[in-house]
């Protein structure tokens, strides 16, 4: 019997040969040689992350002395750029041989058969996939089968806050890590926001007087309404009020954006911005960063990734910590867990080199030597212990992000073949939701339109 998602698979191969880009999924090798004249091969690796550079350059090192007939081209560039020229090279049949993977991304190319199935090789050379943090591996797996990158490094969300402005408020590191939450009163958390805002006349949330339409400090800031996502807005609240993504993961077919759950923890959420606590969403929006925003003094609090804390806890002029995100409902804190993998396109013309090159950044050895760089939480368990030490050394709480490994209180990120459609339903829905342009149980609506997808 023909599976939906083989139809669809179909379908979507079908489609874009009729826009003229069948040559995606022919996987062919790029034009260009990939020999050195000493007869090495040059392998080229993508990356996004400018912070993780050095470290990955010092295993790239390591390898090419291990492997002197293979050599390793690192290719940084941003964000933005990043997916939208990774996807042209696939066009062009010139994509690079690794790059870092997202299990946002994935999914599509999948569908299009541009990504190496792995399987085969990690049975053929025994590879253990158990030393990774439970979870990350199965990020990789296909939707009927296959496995399609190796895990690289996990992250979590915590609470980064101003020392100062907690301080000032009252508020000790210790009394950061008891906070709570609910959706009806917001519970210990949602006082904390309180005394964190200031008015523009001094005047604290809690206190008589305080003008939510003119506010100087925040109690917490955002960057964005979060879309389906929401990881670094209202995911550890609406995880931790016993809210789910979807019926399985990864590869889900029906979402959950229409449960109460989730419709409560947003209104919740959205009142922060009513009583003044959060800033409204064209404030959170204008164009100046959430975590800029952070530093400068005009959010107490954020929540944001792991993958984030150098960046924010090393910045000159300002004295930030993480702290975990607050227990909900549930009893416990929630956060997503994500992770990053290394890819091989289907079409590079030196396969068994690219994956001696996966195989080692999937290594203990490699994993162990990017831990101490304190700039990611690397897969591998020994790895993460060796991480957590080295971001402590340098003055960060990575307990803040570890204890939702230790305790058991991640949920997996989705993994889709259609986040992009998704994207265009929730984006749109949520933003329209916290501009106050419709109510929280729009998301039932759009929930159905969701879910259509994988009719």
């Amino acid at each position: 019997m023909t599976s939906t998602r083989s139809i669809r698979r179909r379908t979507a191969a079908a489609a874009l040969a009729l826009t003229g880009l069948a040559g995606v999924l022919t996987a062919c090798g790029p034009s260009g040689e990939s020999a050195n004249q000493d007869g090495a091969v040059t392998l080229t690796y993508w990356m996004w992350d400018s912070a993780q550079l050095p470290g990955y350059q010092a295993c790239a090192t390591d390898f090419e002395a291990a492997n002197p007939d293979i050599k390793v081209n690192i290719e940084q560039y941003g964000w933005g750029d990043y997916w939208t020229q990774l996807t042209a090279r696939m066009v062009a049949e010139n994509a690079p041989d690794v790059f870092v993977d997202h299990t946002q991304q994935f999914g599509k190319f999948v569908e299009f058969d541009q990504l190496l199935d792995l399987d085969p090789l990690v049975e053929r050379d025994g590879l253990d996939l158990e030393i990774y943090q439970e979870g990350l591996a199965g990020l990789w797996e296909g939707p009927e089968s296959g496995r399609y990158g190796l895990p690289k490094d996990w992250d979590t969300e915590g609470l980064f806050y101003n020392e100062a402005l907690v301080q000032e408020a009252g508020y000790t590191a210790a009394d950061l890590d008891t906070l709570e939450w609910n959706p009806t009163d917001g519970g210990t958390f949602e006082a904390f926001l309180a005394r964190l805002t200031v008015d523009e006349a001094g005047v604290r949330g809690d206190e008589e007087g305080f003008n939510p339409d003119d506010v100087a400090v925040y109690g917490m800031g955002y960057g964005e309404a979060g879309a389906g996502y929401g990881q670094v807005q209202w995911s550890p609240f609406a995880l931790s009020n016993n809210w789910t993504y979807a019926d399985e993961s990864p590869w889900p077919t029906s979402f959950n954006y229409g449960d109460p759950a989730l419709i409560e923890t947003i209104r919740w959420y959205r009142s922060l911005i009513e009583k003044g606590f959060m800033p409204p969403f064209a404030v959170a929006t204008s164009g100046i960063g959430a975590t800029d925003a952070l530093a400068n003094g005009a959010y107490a609090t954020l929540v944001e990734g792991s993958w984030n804390a150098r960046n924010l806890i090393e910045r000159e002029g300002v004295d930030l910590q993480v702290a975990p995100t607050p227990v909900g409902p549930s009893g416990q804190r929630a956060s997503v867990l994500n992770g990053l993998g290394d890819s091989i396109w289907a079409g590079t013309p030196n396969p068994e080199e690219a994956w001696l090159w996966v195989k080692y950044l999937a290594s203990p050895e490699c994993q162990l030597s990017v831990a101490q760089t304190a700039t990611v939480f690397p897969a591998a368990i020994e790895a993460t212990d060796r991480a957590i030490v080295a971001f402590n050394d340098l003055g960060i709480n990575a307990e803040a992000f570890s204890v939702h490994i230790e305790d058991g209180t991640t949920v997996p990120s989705p993994v889709v073949d259609q986040w992009a459609q998704l994207t265009t339903i929730m984006q749109p829905t949520m933003d329209k939701i916290f501009s106050f342009g419709d109510e929280p149980e729009s998301l039932e609506q759009a929930n159905e339109r969701v879910n259509k997808l994988w009719e």
